[in-house]
């Protein structure tokens, strides 16, 4: 077995430590573990009147309806769009590529007044012939999905591609030369091999899903009951000095994320000292 090198450490090395250290301290753990003891600062009440709340639970519902289904079409996409970047060369790929970074870069209030100007019902391109058909799109549930699934495009993607372009295509060109069909191919070869992949950027789409405000609030019309989401109480409950609310929704936001990560970190390092014990 080969010795891992160790290098010298230097004073230098414990001080680049010790302000990384800091900065998460002050960006990420601090203002995290506050919004957890201001929500149990009265022992849990926040949460409970949030729970007994129709409209609270209304919004959380919305979010979790919104963040699924945006999870769902991105991770198909994600997929097939990988797939068509590694596998295929066409003209435009690196203009296709470039644009699918294009919502990471765009602000997200941006997003929410394009799909306005595209979809809305007075003066939308598309709005007013979808409304004579009987659908809404802005101000209602398919806007606030269409959002969401937009600013989360790309995490699937770019999980998916760096897999994809490691493994090569020969285990899939020998599956295929034994008889095995595109499908078959993909199902039994490509989709195993790029499995952690998906499940990443199936998490990190779902967290940034439900977290999403800008574009949301664009589209959706804030309506209480209806089309106001969970980060949208947020914002509306800490105007209205009401802040153990808004703590006690940005934690339930909070928490579904962190634990979806602790989840697949879990399962993933079952998976690997199954691996070595079989090895």
């Amino acid at each position: 077995m080969a010795e891992r090198h160790r290098y010298p450490k230097s004073p230098t090395t414990y001080l680049l430590r010790a302000i990384v250290i800091v900065y998460l301290v002050l960006l990420v753990v601090w203002p995290v573990a506050l919004v957890v003891t201001n929500t149990f600062e009265n022992g849990g009440e926040a949460l409970r009147s949030i729970v007994e709340d129709p409209d609270m639970m209304a919004a959380l519902r919305l979010t979790a309806i919104a963040a699924v289904v945006a999870t769902a079409i991105n991770t198909v996409f994600g997929v097939s769009m990988s797939l068509l970047l590694v596998r295929n060369e066409f003209p435009g790929k690196r203009v296709v590529s470039s644009l699918l970074d294009l919502p990471l870069s765009v602000s997200p209030i941006v997003v929410g007044l394009a799909l306005v100007l595209v979809y809305g019902g007075r003066n939308g391109w598309l709005g007013p012939t979808l409304e004579s058909w009987g659908f809404q799109v802005i101000f209602s549930t398919p806007g606030i999905i269409m959002a969401t699934a937009f600013v989360s495009l790309p995490l699937v993607i770019r999980e998916v591609v760096p897999v994809l372009e490691e493994l090569g295509i020969e285990q899939e060109q020998a599956a295929q030369s034994l008889g095995a069909s595109g499908a078959q191919t993909f199902w039994r070869i490509t989709l195993p091999s790029i499995k952690w992949a998906v499940i990443y950027g199936v998490v990190l789409t779902l967290a940034r899903s439900l977290g999403e405000f800008g574009a949301v609030k664009v589209v959706s019309g804030n309506v209480l009951g209806e089309t106001r989401t969970a980060t949208l109480a947020v914002e509306e409950k800490y105007l209205n000095f009401d802040q153990q609310g808004a703590y006690a929704i940005a934690f339930l936001l909070a928490s579904v994320s962190v634990l979806a990560i602790l989840v697949v970190f879990l399962l993933r390092a079952r998976e690997d000292r199954r691996e070595r014990s079989l090895s």
